[in-house]
């Protein structure tokens, strides 16, 4: 089981790494899915814009795309993008610290490939649920 995070044409200031992928894979394990490997790509906008584009065809500025790779539903092999230029504008529009919005989108892309959705309210309602739930679990 492999979980890397890898920035790409960013800088990036991810504190406690390894305390991250433990709490990554305690994740997948609390929701019942398996992990393989996952990878988080952090960029820019403009590099994650390219890829909604080309993947989604959605033409617009996102925080975060997830993709799952594997065939076997029951075992996650992915890959999450996220926008540290999204991340610090969020932060800010949110008024909260950029650590701990880059650590709510980094859970977001991890309950996707754990079988959330957000694209109804209600499902928006329970991800945000989640991800409340992740935060006080990770910083608590």
């Amino acid at each position: 089981m492999a979980i890397n995070f890898a920035p790409h044409e960013v800088k990036l200031n991810l504190k406690n790494r390894t305390k991250l992928k433990t709490f990554i894979k305690d994740l997948f394990a609390r929701e019942g899915q398996g992990l393989k490997n996952l990878q988080y790509v952090f960029c820019t906008d403009e590099y994650l814009l390219q890829i909604n584009q080309e993947f989604l065809q959605h033409d617009t500025l996102t925080d975060i795309v997830t993709f799952e790779l594997g065939e076997d539903p029951d075992v996650t092999e992915g890959e999450v993008y996220i926008s540290i230029d999204r991340v610090k504008e969020n932060a800010m529009k949110f008024n909260v610290a950029e650590e701990q919005e880059l650590h709510r989108v980094i859970f977001h892309g991890a309950l996707h490939l754990c079988g959330y959705k957000d694209k109804t309210k209600d499902q928006s309602v329970l991800m945000r649920e989640k991800e409340n739930e992740c935060l006080e679990l990770y910083f608590g």
